[in-house]
């Protein structure tokens, strides 16, 4: 597409280009896929040297190493990469399925059939995997997409951005199935689209996400925060707890999903809370943060409570003694972001308990909060964490890019008919 032209401009070549992408079929869209893998795979040392551009101008910006963690994209990250757009082309296309199938009356037949939303304009954190993911999800979904990545990642997005787009349309998508917005300013002109973006998806700051919140009358979908809780209650496993709670902090640090809080039943024996310490300590060179009831047993740095709302996407936890799973519950509830939440316990009613009351998008019993992942679900990808109630809840995967619309097959029906008394309903579910 021609990008002198504004972000106004191309989005309303967008919204006509919606309904061709929409309408293409589900080999056409895995297709594309296919041909996607291949253009990355064939190209890797050119987006391997853009990433080393960007990951050396972020070391001289000073750039945080949570975040340059992020900025990477090495062999690894292509390898995951290749194996989501595998998982995505072997998925069920989402498009065109029946939802429910209902007769109103003889010869009146309602269905309730399953479409693209349209144009989502997604704004991303320095990640450029989350574009070759995002993109993806978009194509087999059958919707047009605008991208606004980090900038921390221009000349890795940029590249990647070219070969998908390249691809897409070289396999029969329209001109208008993908933009890449790079400036910061067209983010503020990209909110004003109103008539022709149908949804925006941001992933980054608490901060930023409040601003598309408050700047926007397009629908916005996400989350901002990931504060994450594990919570170790009295009739846990002590082995299993130390080696989930090592992964749920350690094993990618600046993740959204990755643990930042440690909630320990106080009735718990103080030596599983020390062999705990320890674990995190010295297998994961974690520091360890929490209250002087927590330091009366452990060594931490000592902090206050209203501190519990703590990102900190580094090798750092908090951590507090709580009475029971109710204390957790509440604790959780009051301080979470509502993202992903995991008990670790051998009792089960403690565990449903925990389960049903947690009020967030994952909960889980004896496993890591990190399983909170698109891929890890079988979702292909995601192309983000939803902890909204509306519409999508959790890792926002092909599903939660879908809408649907009602299709009523009549053979002459007119409501006058009904309202007089002359018909009746006659519902049946087919």
């Amino acid at each position: 597409m021609d990008n002198m032209k504004s972000v106004k401009e191309l989005t309303r070549i967008m919204k006509a280009d919606s309904f061709k992408m929409a309408s293409l079929s589900a080999d056409v869209r895995n297709k594309i896929l296919a041909r996607v893998k291949e253009v990355l795979i064939a190209n890797a040392s050119k987006i391997f040297e853009a990433n080393a551009m960007d990951m050396d101008k972020a070391a001289s910006d000073g750039i945080a190493q949570s975040v340059m963690k992020r900025l990477k994209f090495d062999e690894h990250k292509l390898e995951d990469v290749t194996k989501g757009i595998d998982q995505l082309i072997s998925l069920p296309d989402p498009i065109g399925k029946t939802i429910f199938k209902r007769q109103l009356d003889t010869g009146l037949i309602l269905e309730r059939v399953s479409c693209p939303i349209g144009v989502i304009g997604i704004i991303f954190e320095a990640r450029p995997d989350a574009l070759v993911q995002i993109s993806s999800l978009c194509i087999k979904s059958g919707n047009c997409a605008v991208l606004k990545g980090g900038k921390e990642t221009t000349n890795t997005n940029k590249v990647l951005f070219e070969l998908i787009y390249g691809a897409a349309v070289e396999c029969g998508a329209p001109e208008g199935c993908m933009i890449q917005v790079t400036a910061h300013n067209e983010i503020d002109e990209l909110l004003e689209c109103n008539k022709s973006v149908d949804l925006i998806i941001p992933r980054g700051s608490n901060q930023f996400v409040q601003y598309i919140m408050n700047n926007t009358k397009i629908p916005v979908m996400g989350h901002a925060d990931g504060i994450c809780h594990t919570y170790i209650d009295k009739d846990a496993d002590i082995e299993k707890a130390c080696n989930i709670i090592l992964d749920a902090k350690t094993q990618y640090t600046a993740a959204c999903n990755a643990t930042e809080t440690l909630l320990v039943d106080r009735s718990l024996d103080k030596e599983a809370l020390k062999k705990i310490a320890k674990n995190l300590e010295e297998k994961g060179h974690v520091k360890l943060r929490g209250t002087k009831e927590v330091n009366d047993i452990v060594s931490v740095e000592l902090m206050n409570e209203d501190e519990f709302n703590t990102e900190y996407l580094d090798l750092v936890i908090s951590i507090k003694l709580v009475d029971g799973v109710d204390e957790a519950i509440s604790h959780i509830n009051t301080y979470g972001s509502h993202h992903t939440d995991a008990i670790i316990t051998e009792n089960a009613k403690t565990a449903e308990k925990f389960m049903e009351l947690v009020d967030s998008a994952g909960v889980y019993q004896n496993c890591s909060t990190r399983f909170a992942d698109g891929f890890r679900y079988g979702f292909g990808a995601e192309v983000g964490i939803s902890t909204s109630k509306i519409h999508a809840r959790g890792p926002v995967g092909l599903e939660g890019l879908t809408t649907y619309k009602y299709k009523l097959r009549g053979s002459g029906q007119i409501v006058g008919d009904y309202a007089s008394g002359k018909a009746n309903f006659n519902f049946k579910d087919l």
